[in-house]
């Protein structure tokens, strides 16, 4: 398929036209490892600050979740030689497990992902937006709906992309996804931390931790590289096996992420043992100032001891006092005892974008918006505004 330039109009104060030096040329990558220099540069630098950006994420995401049935495709934005990355948007094309079975275009994701979003310069914004519409829809005959997930509403990306996409001839809707709890730190050390904690919670985590030092002799281990990270995965799972979580619909990924994690430096992998045994598992991932708690578990056998809080407490005071980060992210849910450790809240939404040109994403449109909206936006797009 042949890619297509988007020429940008530009003028000068005085009101004539200049001539953008570099139109925008959006090109298709089938994979992480497919990507130019250039892009890969984008995607490397964004995930310096954001792991999930980065394109360690993304290469696990595709060798332990895509199936083969499935296929990635990233959008580059980039001048027309190739020499300057604009933006890059992962997405992956995949056949939705409902009704009509739609195929849908989907940002890179799924319910392992708790944050997505464009990586793109934002002084060019609208622009490389606009060029990643435009090759999605030269791809109008490969999706029926295009799902972005994980998305903050609060950034200005949010409300560019609904409005591009809209301008561009999808039906747009907008959907909450889940709440996220984190911790800004502000400078403060474990103990000041603490001091800010609910009462319970302050009372809880010596008591608990007393309470299970008089029964058990216990280990506090925390793995971040390769060294011993094969048996800490075992003991994780273990763990994860004898708690209360719904297993694993892609076993090998958690592994995966756990391994290059460790590659890159970010991970913190942390158990609690009582006499030997694994009761409680938590997976961080420390990425620039950021600290993510990713999955936690503990053996429901323990819940009387609070095997949880306890090892919570212990790498709270390993990423504020040691990894001195400024922010502690409890990520994906508004399970309420985030909110007993954190200090703000955000919400991630998602946004769907109908292909009216599909007959399935014209009746998924019409289901999602119903047939007043719908009768709008096709006055809309044919010009009638009566």
């Amino acid at each position: 398929m042949k890619d297509r330039t988007l020429q940008i109009d530009i003028r000068s104060e005085s009101g004539q036209e200049v001539v953008a030096p570099e139109p925008l040329t959006a090109h298709r990558y089938p994979s992480v490892e497919a990507l130019s220099q250039s892009h890969a540069q984008f995607l490397r630098h964004a995930g310096s600050e954001n792991f999930f950006l980065s394109p360690t994420w993304f290469s696990n995401f595709e060798r332990n979740v895509v199936a083969p049935e499935e296929s990635v495709v990233i959008y580059g934005i980039e001048s027309p030689d190739r020499t300057m990355a604009r933006g890059v948007f992962p997405m992956w094309r995949r056949v939705s497990n409902g009704i009509l079975r739609p195929k849908v275009l989907q940002s890179l994701a799924n319910y392992y992902s708790p944050s997505w979003s464009p990586v793109l310069d934002s002084r060019y914004a609208a622009e490389t937006v606009e060029a990643f519409v435009q090759a999605m829809a030269q791809d109008r005959r490969m999706f029926a709906v295009a799902d972005f997930r994980c998305l903050d509403p609060e950034e200005p990306c949010f409300r560019i992309l609904q409005k591009t996409l809209s301008d561009g001839g999808f039906a747009v809707q907008t959907y909450f996804q889940f709440g996220n709890w984190y911790l800004q730190v502000g400078g403060r050390s474990y103990e000041e931390y603490l001091t800010g904690l609910s009462t319970i919670l302050k009372k809880n985590i010596p008591y608990q931790t007393r309470r299970l030092e008089r029964t058990y002799r216990v280990e506090f281990v925390l793995v971040t590289g390769l060294e011993g990270l094969g048996k800490a995965i075992d003991d994780y799972e273990t763990v994860y096996h004898s708690s209360w979580r719904d297993q694993e619909a892609y076993p090998r990924f958690i592994r995966g992420l756990a391994e290059t994690a460790a590659r890159m430096g970010s991970l913190r992998l942390g158990l609690l043992y009582a006499d030997g045994v694994p009761v409680a598992a938590q997976l961080w991932l420390i990425q620039g100032k950021v600290a993510s708690i990713y999955k936690i578990a503990y053996v429901e056998a323990f819940a009387k001891f609070s095997v949880g809080t306890v090892l919570t407490a212990r790498m709270m005071r390993h990423a504020i006092d040691v990894e001195k980060v400024s922010i502690v992210d409890y990520l994906s849910g508004d399970d309420g005892y985030k909110k007993d450790w954190m200090s703000h809240r955000r919400e991630r939404w998602g946004l769907l974008a109908f292909n009216l040109r599909s007959i399935r994403g014209f009746l998924l449109a019409a289901r999602h918006l119903g047939g007043r909206r719908l009768k709008q936006i096709g006055r809309q797009l044919s010009g009638d505004q009566t």
